[in-house]
C-alpha cells in the first residue's frame, strides 16, 4: 500500500501543481494582475511545487538527505534526461542572453550548493549543514534572478500566455484541491520514499537522486519535450535552466530556511557532477555549428545519465 500510495503521490503531485496554477492564474487575473507577472510568478512558482512540497514535507519529518538528494537530482535530471530527450526531437537552438546570463547563472546555483554544504571541507568545521543563514542567502540570490527575468520579460511581450479568467467558485476550487492534493502527494511521495529505502537498504539521499527527482520532474520533461518536437528552443532550454536555478536557490534555500539540512559528505560526487553538467551545457553551444545543443549530445546526456544512476545503484 505504501508503494501504491506512492506511485499515487506523484500523479496527484502533478495534477494538483496544474489545478493549483489554474485556479490561481484565473484569480490574479480577476484581481487586474497582467499576464506577464503572472506568468513570472503564480505560473512559474506552480510548476516547481512537486519538488517545493516534497521538500518541505521531507525537511520537516527530519528526511534531510532526501531533501538535498531531491534537489539536487532534479538538477541532473533536467539536463542529462529532458534536455536529452529534448535535443534528439530537434537541435536545440539556444539565445545570446541564454548563453551568456542564464546558463552562467545556472552554473553559479551549482557552485553556491556546493559550497554551502561542504563547512567541514571548506572551514574546518565538524560537521556540514546546510543552515538558516545558508537558505537565506540562496533566497536572496533568487530574488536577484527574478529580478533579472522580471527585465527580460518587459522587452518580449509578444511571447506572454495569455490567461483565461474562469468563474470565482470554479478558480477557488482548483486552488483548495490544488494546495491539498499537493500536501498529501507530498506526504505519501516521502512516506514511500523512506519505506523503500529501507526495504531495498539503499540512502535517503539515493531515492532523492533518483526515483523521487524523475517524479518530480516529470511536468518539465512534458513541457520541454513538446516544445522541442515544434521545434520552440526557447521553451525547451529556458525550462531546464530556470527550474535548476530554482530548485537550487528557492527549493534547497526553503527547505534549509525550515531546517537545518545535515550535509553528508558522500553527496559531493553528485554536487560536482550538478556542476559538472552545468560546464557540459555550456561547452556544447561551441562545438559543432551555430549555438545549439545537437542530437549526439543529447543522446550523449542520456548515456551519461543511465551510467550515472548505475553507478548509484551498484555502490548500494
Amino acid at each position: 500500500m505504501t508503494y501504491f500510495l506512492f506511485v499515487i503521490g506523484i500523479f496527484l503531485l502533478i495534477f494538483s501543481a496544474n489545478w493549483l496554477v489554474e485556479g490561481a492564474s484565473s484569480l490574479a487575473k480577476r484581481l487586474n494582475v497582467s499576464d506577464l507577472i503572472i506568468g513570472l510568478t503564480v505560473v512559474a512558482l506552480g510548476t516547481s511545487a512537486p519538488e517545493m512540497i516534497v521538500n518541505l514535507t521531507a525537511s520537516i519529518k527530519g528526511v534531510t538527505d532526501m531533501a538535498i538528494g531531491n534537489a539536487i537530482g532534479s538538477n541532473i535530471f533536467n539536463v542529462m534526461v529532458i534536455l536529452g530527450v529534448s535535443a534528439l526531437f530537434n537541435p536545440i537552438d539556444v539565445k545570446h542572453n541564454t548563453i551568456w546570463k542564464e546558463i552562467p547563472l545556472c552554473l553559479l546555483a551549482s557552485v553556491v550548493a556546493w559550497v554551502v554544504a561542504n563547512d567541514s571541507l571548506l572551514t574546518g568545521a565538524d560537521n556540514s549543514v546546510i543552515s538558516r543563514s545558508d537558505g537565506l542567502m540562496m533566497l536572496c540570490f533568487f530574488g536577484i534572478f527574478m529580478y533579472y527575468v522580471t527585465d527580460v520579460a518587459k522587452s518580449d511581450t509578444d511571447s506572454v500566455e495569455p490567461v483565461a479568467m474562469k468563474p470565482l467558485y470554479q478558480s477557488l476550487a482548483y486552488i483548495v484541491l490544488g494546495i491539498g492534493g499537493l500536501v498529501i502527494g507530498g506526504r505519501w511521495i516521502v512516506e514511500g520514499g523512506v519505506e523503500m529505502a529501507r526495504a531495498f537498504q539503499v540512502s535517503e539521499s539515493v531515492i532523492g537522486l533518483t526515483i523521487i527527482s524523475a517524479g518530480t520532474s516529470l511536468p518539465e520533461l512534458a513541457t520541454s519535450a513538446v516544445a522541442a518536437f515544434k521545434k520552440n528552443s526557447d521553451i525547451a532550454i529556458g525550462n531546464v535552466v530556470g527550474s535548476n536555478i530554482m530548485n537550487i536557490f528557492l527549493i534547497l534555500g526553503m527547505s534549509a530556511v525550515v531546517t537545518p539540512l545535515p550535509f553528508n559528505p558522500a553527496m559531493n560526487a553528485d554536487l560536482l557532477i550538478n556542476i559538472g553538467i552545468s560546464i557540459a551545457m555550456f561547452v556544447f553551444l561551441f562545438t559543432g555549428k551555430g549555438r545549439r545543443i545537437d542530437r549526439w549530445e543529447g543522446g550523449l546526456l542520456l548515456t551519461i545519465y543511465i551510467a550515472y544512476i548505475s553507478l548509484l545503484i551498484y555502490q548500494q
